[in-house]
């Protein structure tokens, strides 16, 4: 299904007819199609080509790929089911399509938890199992779009109170990066739920000495998922926001921090928002290349500011991205993406009568050697608060240590 439609629905399972369609990501912000998902192969390709990424939507693809897979063994009941031990051996393959993001290496487990502790691993894939699938998956997709509007909630909350302790006034600014939308969650979003959320809540009428008046988001390379994908949203929302390149987040700060227009623009930058992938036992984040980038810069800008003109660093995440097993940052796989994705651009081209199609052009020398890791990791010490759906928003203590236990 392909068409002109606007949409912000990444993520289609039909709860009756047992059919999971996702929003082609690769495609956005020029042509809308839908992609059908059939089984646990469809969607680790899926994943693996970035059709559908952000750590939330991940997880939930590939729990649902899971009920598809089950589903359409149930249907081919002239043939020999399959095992519940081949079942878990394709579900241990489905997390190999991306290690670093603990989510969806949590709902694999949980699931292969949940079918092992009613069956055997010689028993054959029946209804019960399916029926065991489904349930977990659709309450998976339900708790994380409710999880998110708490996600927003919550990092208003923490917005609205840091400006108040700072006496701040006037028009503020955020920067994010990648996309923590709608696209990359089962809706709203996580850093960008909490864009969406304070946009709505404090705008310049709403009461307060502040608000948000403007939004960065960062074109976050090599893939451009902020150009891309959270533009596409902000846009879709009618939230002002302005394109900056990864490289330009610091001179964007300095420049609004002296008073000086850009573009006509002068309100400060007060957060950076990011979101996250995982989360470890300490409080040290994986999130897309780039992220422990602006950790730097906001740390950079604090140091050399008085307290009432600081920026705070937040990261938005449900606590299914939190990994207790892991204890600090380095022990994150960091996934190492093509090198292609560096070294060429692909997308359609753009002629006076539309969009045509897609193209890929060389942009560096041909066959340099490339390091591309899709993620870093931002240490706990730059991130000054994470919230999840929790209603307490978590903080450092006197001892600058989170305790994500609580």
């Amino acid at each position: 299904m392909t068409g002109d439609a606007k949409t912000l629905q990444a993520i289609k399972f039909d709860r009756d007819n047992i059919t999971l369609d996702i929003l082609d990501q690769l495609l956005i912000p020029y042509a809308t199609k839908y992609i059908s998902i059939e089984s646990i192969e469809d969607a680790f390709q899926a994943i693996k080509l970035m059709q559908v990424r952000g750590a939330p939507a991940i997880a939930i693809v590939g729990a649902f790929s899971i009920v598809m897979e089950t589903y359409s063994n149930l249907k081919k009941s002239q043939e020999k089911s399959r095992t519940i031990d081949d079942l878990v051996k394709s579900i241990h393959y489905l997390i190999t399509a991306r290690p670093t993001a603990v989510n969806l290496s949590n709902a694999c487990l949980d699931i292969e938890k949940l079918i092992l502790k009613e069956f055997k691993k010689e028993d054959s894939v029946d209804q019960h199992t399916f029926d065991i699938i489904y349930q977990y998956s659709v309450a998976l997709y339900d708790d994380d779009l409710n999880n998110n509007f708490k996600i927003g909630d919550n990092g208003l909350r923490y917005i609205t109170e840091t400006l108040k302790a700072q006496n701040f006034t006037g028009p503020f600014s955020i920067i994010t990066i990648c996309n923590t939308g709608s696209l990359a969650t089962s809706g709203h979003g996580t850093a960008l739920g909490i864009i969406r959320t304070v946009f709505n809540k404090l705008s310049k009428d709403a009461g307060e000495k502040f608000w948000l008046d403007h939004v960065y988001p960062c074109e976050t390379r090599p893939y451009n998922q902020g150009a891309r994908l959270t533009t596409y949203e902000l846009n879709y929302e009618g939230i002002p926001s302005t394109l900056i390149c990864d490289s330009m987040a610091s001179s964007l700060i300095s420049t609004l921090s002296k008073q000086r227009k850009v573009k006509n623009l002068i309100a400060p930058v007060k957060f950076i928002i990011a979101g996250a992938d995982r989360i470890v036992e300490n409080g040290d984040t994986a999130n897309k290349i780039g992220t422990f980038q602006l950790s730097t810069i906001a740390n950079y800008f604090n140091s050399n500011s008085d307290k009432e003109s600081g920026i705070k660093f937040i990261i938005a995440a449900p606590r299914t991205t939190i990994d207790f097993k892991t204890k600090t940052g380095d022990g994150i796989i960091i996934e190492e993406r093509p090198s292609h994705e560096l070294t060429t651009l692909n997308g359609p081209v753009l002629t006076n009568n539309g969009v045509g199609g897609k193209q890929t052009v060389g942009i560096a020398t041909p066959g340099i050697d490339v390091w591309n890791p899709a993620f870093d990791v931002t240490p706990h010490e730059l991130i000054d608060c994470i919230v999840t759906e929790d209603e307490n928003v978590f903080v450092k203590n006197s001892k600058g240590e989170f305790n994500l236990n609580v």
